[in-house]
């Protein structure tokens, strides 16, 4: 019996179905496969071998394609070639499925190991790049430091550049380091400061050149040509390559408008050009931290020289202010000694004129006092007149001598305002009625009676303001009107330059004096308050006075914080002069001695003094005779000496008055008074003590009062002034 056994093999269909199914995983796991290496080389970002990857990717895709294509083209052959394909595409399908499985557990573990210290290498290699990159940077920074603190421990602007190049030069190793400072012009650069040369003068170029307005035109450091003209630093000497040069601008400080304690202008237009150079022959270039290094180092010298240029002005300002100051100093000193020399010439000339006026006064008052004819009478009242304008011109010139110097201050007290104008009025009303003017005083109803201010420069305004009126008025009338100043009416526009301040304590006396006078031109009203400046009209010119009146009365006005101005429509119109001050308030009325000899004097004083026993003691004279004429006119009786020791020997209980020049050669006068004084031991024994005098100023006055005198009498005396003087004395024992 025939044994043979015939395996049971799968139908052809099912083998070709196997083989579809086949061809279908074996195409989806070679098409994964791709998509995962596509996934690892994305997530390992430093896996070196990358195009391997895509080339095997590729290769894949392609094997996976032929399988693909198999399902389409797919046919029939015979059972064992089918078996066999079945078998081979059956194994190669789930080997490839397998693989792609496994492809997904491995990927994340080569992720994470191989690749992990690939990209640490990497990163490794980066830091130290970076590192290095930042000790580079570190170094530069130091340099610049150190740069930074030599320029800036000086302020000599030649040491900063030198130094500035020097350290560059070694910091960055170069071959040339130079500095192009711009001419006085300004049209060139000129080659001021090098590196390797010692002295480079003589090198210019233009500075409109195109490489220099580049550089000019950025804060950036600028790589320029080494064949351009501000880089030819060092000769041409054989074949060698120049190393790369770059150049940067310096900004300047402008300092044609210097002024202490301002700031400085910095100008954008003028720059220093500083250029440096590479070694030649090398390989080296410019690195951008190196270019920074340049740039800050470059602004590091703007600052500096700003600093040099700064402390240079400001030393050549300090110098000149002191020469300035020196110059003031010595201009004060010569003023100083020139007023000083003044004011002693006008205190000499002033007691020295006044000791003749005296004379040619007091003997004119008595020839007044005698027979005369009617042409005598007129030549003796026109010495007195002139006279009497002699005096007044001295007063004027001193007391503008002390208002100038400032040595001139009020001397406040209390005094009656009233009778301040009733005096004023007594004493022109009788100039005026001589020219048949009319003056009216019109006192406000709340015209205060007392206040606090100096009694003496008041009435000197006022008479002078007045006295003008009557001067320069040939008929009509002239009134005073005189007012506290209401505070709205304080402020005027034509006065703008006046502030005033009002106060508890003070009030403003305001005065007008209105006159139908000669009047006087609008331009020249600002003239009036000009030393020696005098109305220049022709009918006015021989009207007399020196000038000085209303100059005097305008710095009387300041000093009591007021204010004073004329007005006039023009000529044969009359004037108004108008004059506010401020005067004190004062504290309690009932309890203050008001002084009260000048309203009532004319009623008091006497017309002789018959037995009244007089000592004078007076070295000159001239002056002694004059004063015992005066004296015995009055009816006194009088014993005449001319030295300390004839008036101590003489002086006795009898005299009750000792009248003494207070320049008597040889003693101090004031030592007299004090020993006469000494040789009575009860005050109401000893005489009255008065001073003699020609001068008027206020130390004089403080001296007679310390040393006990009781009065003093200020020459020139006429005989009615004397009259007053004894009167006034005699009643009230006290004259100052």
């Amino acid at each position: 019996m025939e044994c043979c056994f015939d395996p049971q093999w799968p139908a052809d269909e099912l083998l070709m179905k196997y083989q579809y199914i086949s061809d279908f995983f074996i195409a989806l796991a070679y098409f994964s496969i791709p998509l995962e290496l596509i996934y690892f080389v994305k997530k390992s970002a430093v896996f070196p071998y990358r195009w391997v990857l895509v080339q095997f990717g590729a290769f894949i895709v392609l094997c996976g394609a032929t399988h693909l294509i198999n399902l389409w083209t797919f046919t029939t052959h015979t059972r064992t070639v089918a078996i066999v394909m079945t078998t081979a595409k059956v194994f190669t399908a789930a080997v490839s499925c397998a693989t792609a499985l496994m492809l997904v557990h491995i990927i994340p573990d080569l992720l994470s190991v191989k690749t992990r210290e690939l990209f640490l290498k990497n990163k490794a290699a980066e830091l130290d790049r970076e590192m290095g990159l930042i000790r580079t940077q570190e170094e530069t920074g130091r340099h610049v430091r150190m740069l930074t603190h030599e320029i800036r421990s000086t302020l000599d602007r030649h040491t900063i550049l030198k130094t500035t190049l020097v350290e560059l030069g070694r910091t960055l190793a170069l071959e040339e380091c130079a500095l192009w400072m711009p001419t006085r012009t300004g049209l060139e650069l000129q080659l001021s400061y090098s590196l390797r040369q010692q002295n480079p003068v003589g090198y210019t170029v233009p500075i409109h050149l195109p490489v220099i307005n580049q550089v000019f035109g950025t804060s950036r450091a600028v790589k320029i040509s080494p064949n351009s003209p501000v880089a030819r630093l060092r000769p041409l000497a054989g074949k060698y390559m120049p190393g790369e040069v770059v150049a940067v601008r310096v900004p300047l400080l402008h300092l044609s408008n210097f002024r202490i304690n301002d700031w400085p202008e910095l100008s954008t237009k003028r720059y220093a050009l500083m250029v440096l150079m590479l070694p030649s022959d090398s390989a080296r270039q410019w690195h951008v931290h190196e270019l920074e290094l340049v740039e800050v180092v470059a602004d590091q010298v703007a600052v500096a020289l700003s600093h040099a240029a700064i402390l240079e002005e400001s030393m050549r300002a300090r110098d000149l202010l002191m020469e300035q100051n020196v110059a003031l100093d010595l201009a004060r000193r010569e003023a100083e000694t020139a007023i000083r020399a003044r004011n002693d010439f006008l205190a000499v000339m002033n007691h020295e004129m006044r000791t003749p006026m005296h004379a040619i006064i007091a003997l004119s008052s008595l020839l007044q006092e005698t027979e005369l004819t009617p042409e005598q009478r007129l030549m003796v009242e026109t010495i007195m007149k002139s006279s009497s304008l002699l005096a007044t011109l001295i007063n004027d010139v001193l007391d503008l001598s002390r208002l100038e110097d400032g040595s001139l201050q009020l001397d406040i007290g209390t005094l009656n305002l009233r009778s301040v104008f009733n005096e004023v009025m007594c004493l022109i009303k009788p100039v005026a009625s001589v020219k048949k003017l009319n003056i009216v005083l019109n006192l406000a109803e709340d015209f205060p009676e007392y206040a606090v201010g100096d009694e003496k420069r008041l009435m000197q305004i006022i008479l002078n303001v007045v006295g003008n009126g009557v001067k320069f008025s040939k008929e009509g009338s002239i009134s005073i009107t005189a007012s506290v100043a209401k505070a709205e009416l304080l402020r005027d526009t034509r006065t703008p330059e006046f502030f005033p301040v009002p106060g508890d304590n003070n009030f403003y006396l305001r005065v007008q004096v209105k006159d139908t006078g000669s009047g006087i031109s609008p331009q020249d009203i600002p003239k009036l308050f000009t030393k020696f400046a005098q109305n220049q009209s022709p009918a006015l010119k021989n009207s007399g006075g020196s000038g000085l009146g209303l100059a005097i009365c305008k710095r009387f006005v300041n000093l009591m914080d007021g204010h004073i101005w004329i007005e006039s429509e023009g000529l044969g119109k009359g004037c108004t002069a108008t004059f506010i001050v401020k005067l004190g308030i004062p504290e309690k009325m009932g309890d203050t001695k008001f002084p009260l000899i000048g309203q009532s004097a004319a009623k008091r004083v006497q017309t002789s003094f018959p037995g009244l026993k007089v000592l004078l003691v007076d070295d000159n004279s001239v002056s002694r005779a004059v004063t015992k004429g005066l004296l015995l006119h009055l009816g006194c009786e009088v014993t005449t000496v001319s030295s300390r020791e004839e008036c101590l020997r003489v002086v006795s209980e009898d005299h009750r008055l000792v009248i003494m020049d207070m320049c008597v050669s040889g003693v101090d006068s004031y030592d007299i008074a004090v020993q006469v004084q000494d040789r009575f031991t009860k005050r109401y024994e000893r005489p009255l003590i008065v001073a003699l005098t020609g001068n008027t100023d206020k130390l004089t006055k403080e001296n007679c009062m310390r040393v006990g005198m009781d009065g003093v009498i200020v020459k020139p005396v006429s005989i009615d002034k004397m009259r007053t003087v004894l009167s006034d004395l005699l009643e009230h024992r006290v004259l100052f």
